[in-house]
């Protein structure tokens, strides 16, 4: 496979003059959901490393070229992989590789998918920040719905048991499916065993779910917790951000109404008041996720020992594990780990595949084809099998939760870090516990002004409704959304 990487190492004025025409100045701005030190660091190939090679010809192998664009090299990866497996596969496969550092990556792809052409994205991905804008918002009309790849899309996803907000959130405004992920983030509470046997007398997954109301659908028993833990002087997480994304996801209402006005729905609006209470009841380190001080307490060395983090299987691989403190068990909090079920279903994170509608039709059976063994396929053979097992690159690899359930029933999940737990008995569940219909295109921007308030609020910067009327006039000034 060719690739083509364009290293971020120009000046954001020549990115924007370079890209000023694409008709996307709002996703210029950097991201806002998960700024960009955010992504999991495992999964974002640094600049510095990034090279460029001259493109592959239009004509490329036997059948031609087909154009990958992506983030990361991680589905280029699995692309290698399917090839490697697949010796007749027809064609070259040019791949482009933008980080989404600065904003960068989403005006590029408007602009090529509108330039068409021999170099438009024939398979491109969008991750869980910006996938709406893809899939049903303002670039929806360029992808091709699954089914006209020749997917019987409702029998697939039966029969792999895809996880129901993934395939919401891939679904276009029509009702077809147009775009799925190979991994699933649906998240459980990862709590300290070591901690919850001192505080609740067992580290039993099923035990430690019943202390926090997991499954609950309410919050009540996770802060009965919180006081027990901190008369012990113990904080059940590390910041507010900690908490965010399970209300985020269980609000019953996206951040716009049907008339696309701004609304705060009553769940979202609560945060403002966990928040305050994290931070006066001492609940809390009042760490910023992506910070040093959120990494420190993760291998125990904050101000105050923290019980747990809510997050998805990568969170566990790429952010718990590099940053506890050791890489066996008994070196920093290594293998001192469990999951359990969330009080509230949520998902944080994944990346969705997409077909360019305007491809050449000759290239689509080989698109089908790429695209099926990463997102559908369920077989042992199948991307996804191999990804949850840790096989995709040889045998020990990192194992993680992905988007078929039916896979993960028969799989292996059981990880050293989680003390010998198989984190799928948790994962599986949790997938199907997640909400996928309360998201927008612009809740990467609106995610971020909202969370800036709120740390204002708690801090005591300003009063609650201040930080309500300024999060209003921030979205209206910064997005043209104006609130009711």
């Amino acid at each position: 496979m060719k690739k083509k990487v364009l290293a971020l190492i120009l000046s954001s004025a020549m990115a924007v003059s370079m890209l000023a025409g694409c008709g996307a100045a709002a996703d210029t701005a950097a991201p806002a959901a998960e700024p960009a030190a955010e992504e999991p660091a495992a999964e974002e190939p640094a600049a510095e490393e990034a090279t460029t090679e001259e493109a592959a010809p239009a004509e490329g192998g036997g059948s031609g070229t087909i154009n990958l664009w992506a983030f990361t090299d991680e589905v280029p990866g699995m692309v290698d992989k399917y090839i490697e497996a697949h010796p007749d596969f027809p064609y070259k496969v040019n791949t482009t590789i933008i980080a989404t550092t600065d904003g960068a990556y989403q005006p590029a792809l408007d602009q090529a998918l509108i330039a068409g052409g021999a170099e438009q994205p024939d398979l491109y991905c969008a991750e869980a920040a910006f996938i709406l804008k893809y899939s049903k918002g303002d670039m929806a009309e360029y992808a091709m719905p699954y089914k006209d790849l020749g997917i019987d899309i409702d029998a697939e996803i039966k029969n792999s048991d895809i996880a129901g907000y993934s395939v919401d959130i891939g679904t276009n405004n029509d009702g077809d499916v147009d775009a799925l992920g190979y991994q699933a983030t649906g998240g459980t509470f990862i709590y300290r065993r070591s901690i919850a046997k001192d505080v609740f007398g067992t580290d039993d997954p099923a035990e430690i779910s019943k202390q926090i109301g997991g499954g609950s659908g309410s919050w009540d028993k996770f802060w009965e917790a919180a006081a027990t833990l901190a008369d012990k002087g113990v904080a059940i997480v590390s910041g507010d951000g900690d908490i965010w994304h399970a209300v985020e996801n269980s609000s019953d209402k996206g951040w716009l109404d049907e008339s696309g006005a701004l609304q705060i729905d009553p769940k979202r609006e609560a945060f403002l008041d966990i928040s305050k209470d994290l931070t006066d009841k001492g609940w809390s380190n009042q760490t910023q996720d992506w910070q040093d001080a959120w990494f420190a307490d993760m291998k125990g060395e904050g101000d105050k020992p923290v019980f747990g983090f809510f997050g998805p299987a990568w969170l566990i691989n790429y952010t718990l594990a590099p940053n506890c403190g050791g890489e066996k068990v008994g070196e920093g909090t290594y293998g001192d780990w469990a999951c359990c079920d969330s009080p509230i279903g949520f998902f944080w994170g994944g990346t969705w595949l997409l077909a360019n509608k305007n491809m050449d039709a000759e290239k689509i059976p080989a698109v089908k084809d790429l695209i099926y063994w990463i997102t559908l396929d369920s077989s042992e053979d199948g991307l996804q099998y191999k990804w949850a097992n840790g096989t995709l690159n040889g045998e020990g690899g990192t194992k993680d939760s992905v988007a078929s359930g039916a896979v993960m029933s028969k799989s292996d999940g059981a990880l050293d870090f989680l003390g010998g737990e198989n984190m799928f008995d948790y994962f599986v569940p949790a997938n199907q516990y997640a909400n996928g219909k309360n998201l927008t295109q612009y809740d990467e921007s609106i995610n971020q002004i909202w969370r800036d308030q709120v740390r204002a609020y708690a801090a005591g910067e300003k009063s609650r409704d201040d930080a309500i009327k300024d999060f209003k006039q921030t979205v209206a000034d910064n997005l043209g959304i104006e609130a009711k």
